[in-house]
């Protein structure tokens, strides 16, 4: 087993917070110096708490879990253009700095359709993406195994949450357990788990059957 630390240390989402979504996302474009101070400050007061966590829970936790969600269900939030000028320039100091301070894997949770910045993601030395968001444009599963399983583990992804786990049938549950883990685990590198969390809509007995099919799966 593995423990996850949570660190919930954010840049995108955390500017979208401080100036308000609109203004933030135009900053981007037309004032870019703004929107860079505004990033380095985030780390700047980000680094005492990732110390004093690392601190008190290091010695008990293998993976640090950090956020951002980059994608939405069509499409990045930003064009990779202005995410690489911008903000990944700070995210590969943020988690850097995380990663050799505190000697543990990295799980990335980035939402939506990502595709086109999973090699940004590899490069800045993240080691696991969740939540492997297949129902989104171009995350095809077997597309993403294919591309980039070598490189980082696919940690999610094992059953639809928008269509298949509230609205499908057990049966169809376990249809798609099946096809996803078929899909996602072979040579390693795949954690198993639904995309993202299980909302409150979702029948008691297809968590059930989630699971089951997972048990009969891993004999």
């Amino acid at each position: 087993y593995a423990v996850v630390g949570n660190l919930m240390v954010h840049l995108l989402a955390s500017g979208q917070d401080l100036r308000g979504f609109e203004n933030f996302m135009v900053d981007l474009v037309v004032n870019k110096p703004l929107a860079r101070k505004m990033l380095e400050k985030q780390v700047q007061s980000y680094i005492p708490r990732i110390d004093k966590y690392i601190e008190a829970v290091g010695n008990y936790i293998q993976i640090i879990l950090v956020n951002d969600d980059l994608g939405t269900q069509y499409g990045l939030q930003i064009s990779p253009e202005i995410y690489r000028v911008v903000i990944k320039p700070f995210h590969k100091i943020l988690w850097n700095y995380i990663k050799e301070k505190s000697k543990k894997y990295l799980l990335l949770h980035s939402c939506g359709s990502i595709y086109e910045l999973i090699p940004d993601i590899i490069e800045m030395g993240i080691d696991a993406l969740n939540p492997v968001q297949i129902s989104a444009k171009g995350m095809d599963a077997a597309r993403l195994k294919k591309e980039f399983g070598k490189y980082i583990t696919l940690w999610g992804g094992g059953c639809d949450t928008q269509s298949v786990l509230p609205f499908g049938t057990p049966e169809d549950v376990k249809a798609e357990v099946k096809k996803q883990v078929d899909i996602l685990s072979p040579g390693g590198g795949f954690v198993f788990c639904q995309v993202h969390n299980i909302q409150p809509d979702v029948p008691p007995e297809n968590i059930i059957s989630m699971y089951e099919e997972l048990g009969t799966l891993k004999k």
